[in-house]
């Protein structure tokens, strides 16, 4: 069974279940009131959440197929620390859904979901040199499988803690979650930045799977996540009959920052596909530490906030963040080591001078409209 056959059935499943998971939302009141106390709220009346539950269903059920149809695939230690943490992310995000839990508890399960994942297993133990070749784990500088020790058994495989790898896999997890959820405020916004995303390490992946046999796990995962989004998208998409909630959001994000370390390290394939939300997460944790804020407390500053500011649609607003995706996602796939490092740094220069930009013109707009 070929990559595009999981795709589409994961589609088709996300498409299927979610109204069971709008019907249970409901019965149960797992709903988003407009009147919460919560400064980024867009929306004017009650709207189902829990999206995290019917995309995880889905991402399981597709991948499962895949396993039965291909008798000599089995579920190796790195796929089952994945769903293992994202059963625990959507089960969080359910609960979060449900009852507002305190932000810092809500951090609290992402770094135990990014322990589950390292302890698979997964680690950053080296990356592409942008200045010329690949520099890996047989050279002298940039090396990260080191220190080595503590060896142990984790879901019929075997591990130990290497410390800089592990550091570096656990914080990237962690961010790109956070930096997902925090892009997750318009209707369909989510849903459409997840499935281009995942479908964009799904190829980078493929590209291996002919000189590297345990390039396929990763890449069936990313179609099937990414065929899971695609099928919420119509559901989520404005006017949305459901959204992602905190466990779709960070769901998102966890496999998305998985994926790009097993995806034969893909972490600066990764960032530039997601340069945008991520270079907006990073300017909110300035902005809000520059106000003496905690930086797990929302706003209404992100780029999506300031766009509906300026009068722009919802509608216009997931597009737009849908076509830089899909321009980011080509550039990542297209440029080479070199390439991707310079679009990152000039991504990142235009991007954080729009965020300033941008909120300086909303601030004096909403001065003058007082």
């Amino acid at each position: 069974m070929d990559a595009f056959s999981i795709f589409l059935i994961a589609t088709l499943i996300a498409f299927a279940i979610t109204p069971l998971v709008i019907w249970a939302a409901k019965k149960f009141r797992v709903l988003d009131f407009p009147w919460r106390p919560h400064p980024a709220i867009i929306h004017a009346q009650p709207t189902p959440r829990a999206g995290g539950a019917a995309t995880f269903l889905a991402i399981v059920l597709a991948y499962l197929f895949f396993v039965y149809q291909s008798g000599g695939v089995t579920l190796d230690k790195h796929i089952v620390g994945i769903l293992l943490a994202g059963s625990l992310v959507v089960v969080v995000g359910i609960l979060d859904d449900k009852y507002d839990l305190n932000p810092y508890l809500r951090l609290l399960t992402n770094i135990l979901a990014a322990g589950i994942i390292v302890a698979s297993g997964v680690g950053i133990t080296w990356f592409t040199n942008p200045f010329g070749g690949q520099v890996r784990l047989d050279e002298i500088i940039f090396r990260f499988n080191f220190p080595d020790f503590l060896p142990f058994h984790f879901f019929a495989g075997l591990h130990s803690i290497v410390l800089l790898a592990d550091a570096f896999a656990f914080i990237w997890i962690v961010w790109v979650m956070n930096a997902l959820n925090w892009s997750s405020g318009v209707d369909g916004q989510l849903s459409g930045i997840a499935t281009i995303g995942l479908i964009t390490l799904g190829v980078a992946a493929s590209r291996y799977l002919s000189g590297d046999p345990n390039q396929i796990a990763p890449a069936i995962l990313a179609f099937s996540a990414a065929g899971s989004y695609l099928g919420f998208l119509p559901w989520s998409f404005y006017p949305q009959k459901i959204m992602p909630g905190y466990g779709g959001a960070t769901l998102a994000g966890m496999i998305l920052a998985t994926l790009s370390i097993l995806a034969g390290a893909k972490l600066a394939t990764t960032i530039l596909l997601l340069i945008v939300p991520l270079i907006d997460g990073a300017w909110a944790v300035i902005r809000r530490f520059s106000r003496r804020r905690s930086p797990v407390w929302g706003d209404k500053e992100h780029l999506h906030h300031q766009l509906l500011a300026l009068g722009w649609s919802k509608r216009q607003v997931a597009i737009f963040y849908y076509f830089l995706g899909a321009l980011f996602a080509y550039l990542a796939l297209t440029l080479d080591h070199r390439g991707r490092f310079f679009a990152i740094l000039v991504g990142s220069v235009v991007i954080l001078a729009t965020l300033i930009t941008l909120a300086r013109l909303v601030g004096k707009l909403e001065k003058k409209n007082a």
